[in-house]
């Protein structure tokens, strides 16, 4: 378990890259000094940083979907209709696709940590908020402001995975990274219904803010700074905000001279600049199959609830049983997807004759990552149907002319 970590010395702090790693027991040593490491982080201290940042992705989709089996109620207590109620819903789901790109660009700049901070603070004066509030356009503008805390957390653990994990070992480590948000739309509503049937819908709000200040202060204490751009691999001291409570009491135990980071250069974040990954025709399409696959399910979600209260008679608690089945296919896929990630990787490296570099991670440049990426969903069509010969030629033609183009890696790296 990672508790702290223990930078080395150096003698230029801006070169992240060249940087050697801490004779700490907790890191990974190379086996030839010469060689930098990807990450300086232990597996023991990855698999705990990921626990730390799926708990804290489990609270997007969990406020989302955890209060559809008392829409009705929350309907009557504020006097307002239920086409009302959905749409702090809709709200919610728009802050939702809107935050992470800010949140996102604050990060590379100032750091992993501090980002996590102040978005849990704000996540958790929202759900007080709601839980004391008893007007329909507080409840509107609360449920907007809990979306803007909430809603980055996915998109940090994505980001904290790359930080952490060489591309050969990454796909496992975002399938545990998103096996908090993948869960949470069906334990939601369980939550809710539970929370609804035997106490009241406002205790959704303040199971919320326990839960999401346990999350907080677990962060303040155990979260590590892992933004390349402040700790490069590890091996670089944080100082101020974006170094956790527990590696500030080992330091003033241990009072070694250690290489400290430079004070990150905070700047406006831009959300228009992450625009440009639209106008990627590779990009692009993946973004439209997801949208359409999130809308679809964001709109069954939030209809199914009321439906089955009014055609079947069922209480919230049971409504929110429902919601299960979902959950546990999704908690499942998460890790299965994340191994099948990692093994066609290694497959397509061994197809290609290309050494895997477990330790520096490989320059995905040389790499033909798509094929990586499309090799199990490729054979999975050729195994059950046979697709017509135009879109075979087309698709072969797309990954034979990524391949010869670097640039297309760099999303990767």
């Amino acid at each position: 378990m990672l508790l702290s970590h223990t930078p080395t010395t150096g003698k230029n702090p801006d070169n992240v890259d060249n940087e050697a790693p801490s004779s700490d027991s907790e890191k990974q040593q190379p086996t030839n000094s010469s060689v930098i490491p990807y990450s300086v982080f232990s597996k023991s201290s990855k698999r705990w940083i990921v626990f730390l940042i799926a708990l804290a992705g489990f609270f997007s989709p969990l406020s989302a979907n955890i209060y559809f089996p008392s829409l009705n109620y929350l309907a009557q207590d504020l006097n307002v209709s239920l086409e009302l109620v959905n749409l702090t819903i809709t709200a919610y789901l728009v802050c939702q696709g809107i935050v992470p790109s800010i949140v996102g660009d604050t990060a590379d700049t100032a750091g992993r940590r501090p980002v996590y901070i102040a978005a849990f603070v704000v996540y958790l004066a929202a759900n007080i908020g709601l839980a004391l509030q008893k007007s329909y356009p507080a409840l509107l503008i609360l449920r907007i402001l809990q979306s803007s805390g909430s809603s980055g957390t996915i998109a940090l653990a994505i980001s904290v995975v790359a930080d952490l994990a060489p591309p050969h070992e990454r796909g496992q480590y975002v399938g545990a990274a998103l096996s908090g948000p993948n869960t949470a739309p069906s334990l939601g509503p369980v939550l809710g219904g539970v929370l609804a049937e035997r106490a009241s819908w406002r205790w959704i709000f303040w199971f919320l803010a326990i839960l999401s200040g346990f999350c907080l202060l677990s962060i303040i204490a155990f979260l590590p700074e892992t933004g390349r751009k402040i700790v490069g691999n590890g091996s670089i001291q944080p100082t101020g905000i974006n170094r956790n409570l527990v590696s500030r009491m080992a330091r003033s135990k241990n009072d070694r001279p250690v290489q400290e980071a430079t004070q990150p250069r905070l700047r406006v974040p831009n959300p228009i600049s992450c625009l440009r990954l639209v106008f990627q025709k590779d990009t692009a399409l993946v973004l439209v199959a997801n949208a359409v696959f999130y809308m679809n399910y964001s709109c069954m979600q939030a209809s199914l609830a009321p439906l089955l209260m009014n055609i079947y008679g069922l209480n919230a608690l049971q409504v929110g049983l429902t919601y299960l089945p979902y959950g546990i296919a999704c908690g499942v896929a998460s890790f299965l997807v994340g191994k099948v990630m990692n093994h066609d990787y290694k497959k397509t490296a061994a197809a290609v004759d290309f050494t895997v570099d477990k330790i520096k991670g490989d320059d995905l440049a040389t790499f033909p990552i798509e094929k990586a990426r499309l090799r199990s969903i490729c054979e999975a069509f050729s195994s059950t149907s046979d697709p017509p010969i135009h879109l075979r030629t087309r698709g072969d033609r797309y990954l034979q002319r990524k391949s010869t183009f670097p640039q297309s890696m760099a999303l990767e790296e």
